[in-house]
């Protein structure tokens, strides 16, 4: 049993998300996380103060129920099927991490110091949270998609601007880690 708390392997993880994108294109189907959070403020009622809100939103059930599922396995996953994970990170890069003030690098799967409880008692995080949020949602909906949306979907779809999206995903990604992160911490 010890070996289902481990990471799935990619032989058996990719051939999974394959199935999932080939079934949802034989049904005519996109995939993206992001479309979610439309169809949830729509129902929610924004469509009372913007055009972009007006839709359909009952054409997107399917998609709501991918979106729970995938919060529902996560818990699953997190809590009955995974022994504490923990990523293996370069010493190296657990030294810089504790210099910055990061002392659960290597220790925790996600740095508690911005994702823990303690994190809302700082107002500085809590700002670069919600700013972080802020762009990131921006930029989600200015590149017509989430980085699911382009990088699994779009991309299986073989179109160029989701290619292209994904490109501006790990260039943004790059510049963050290594430029603007340094300076924030």
């Amino acid at each position: 049993m010890e070996w289902i708390l481990e990471p799935w392997p990619w032989y058996v993880g990719g051939p999974l998300i394959a199935a999932t994108m080939f079934t949802l294109l034989y049904v005519g189907r996109n995939f993206g996380m992001s479309a979610n959070l439309r169809t949830l403020c729509t129902i929610g009622g924004a469509g009372k103060t913007s055009n972009f809100f007006r839709f359909d939103w009952r054409t997107q059930k399917w998609n709501l129920l991918v979106m729970i599922g995938a919060v529902i396995g996560g818990f699953i996953g997190s809590h009955y099927l995974s022994n504490n994970q923990v990523p293996d990170l370069n010493p190296k890069t657990i030294e810089q991490l504790h210099n910055s003030g990061f002392e659960s690098a290597g220790s925790a799967y996600v740095p508690t110091e911005l994702f823990g409880e303690e994190a809302f008692s700082s107002p500085t995080t809590l700002v670069l949270l919600l700013l972080g949020g802020l762009l990131v949602g921006f930029g989600a909906r200015y590149a017509g998609g989430c980085t699911s949306g382009h990088s699994i979907s779009g991309i299986s779809n073989l179109q160029l601007p989701s290619l292209i999206a994904t490109v501006g995903f790990f260039i943004g990604g790059l510049i963050m880690v290594h430029l603007i992160f340094p300076i924030l911490f």
